[in-house]
């Protein structure tokens, strides 16, 4: 009888090799990206959302190259020198031979808008008032109730019977908080990036306010 697949033990040795020959691919293809591309920049994420980020790669994929990942393997590829100041936190590594000018608008400008996650910080108060919540049907009654919301059904209309306070401005977002805001089409969350600073060839410039050329060049 066959050795189902599923049982199959892969050795802890096996699973480090893998992970070892995985940052090798992603130092080689940075190193590889240094000979190709006229300028670097290091940027710094906000509210990351995966798929948003894919269409934005999609878009500038003939002319830039993207990487995100370990920010140790990236300073490895890069020589841990002023990578080590700048590649921290949620960041990244951007080759493009795009014009600076052009590289500046495109992260300016871009920003995706999308719903709070759990634990997130909520950007303003949301309260609902008593009475009936005309934008849910009856089938959703039990659901908001598990969601914490003080509703009953009159009639067959869901109606809120006291003042009910879906989350505080500058306070965590609960699980139900952020199942109701969703359901009341509430965006809290905004997808963005920023330069934080730019290599070329000619030229080293920091773009992120608050981190000056001597805090690196002393590092």
């Amino acid at each position: 009888m066959p050795k189902s697949k599923r049982n199959k033990s892969i050795t802890l040795s096996k699973t480090k090799k893998k992970g070892r020959e995985h940052k090798e691919v992603i130092v080689n293809s940075i190193r590889e990206a240094v000979e190709n591309y006229s300028s670097i920049y290091v940027f710094s994420y906000e509210n990351m959302r995966n798929l948003k980020f894919k269409e934005f790669r999609e878009q500038l994929k003939t002319s830039s190259r993207f990487f995100l990942g370990s920010n140790k393997v990236m300073q490895i590829s890069l020589g841990r020198s002023d990578s080590d100041e700048l590649l921290h936190g949620n960041s990244g590594l951007f080759f493009t031979n795009l014009p600076k000018d052009e590289v500046i608008r495109l992260f300016e400008a871009y920003e995706e808008h999308d719903f709070a996650r759990t634990g997130s910080t909520a950007t303003e108060k949301v309260e609902l008032k008593e009475g009936p919540l005309d934008q849910f049907t009856h089938e959703m009654e039990p659901f908001l109730r598990k969601q914490g919301m003080p509703v009953r059904l009159n009639k067959g209309v869901v109606e809120l019977v006291s003042d009910f306070v879906v989350c505080e401005e500058g306070k965590a977002i609960s699980p139900e908080a952020s199942r109701i805001l969703r359901l009341l089409g509430v965006q809290m969350a905004t997808f963005r990036l920023h330069l934080i600073s730019r290599w070329s060839p000619e030229d080293f410039e920091v773009y992120q306010e608050g981190l000056e050329l001597s805090d690196i060049e002393s590092s």
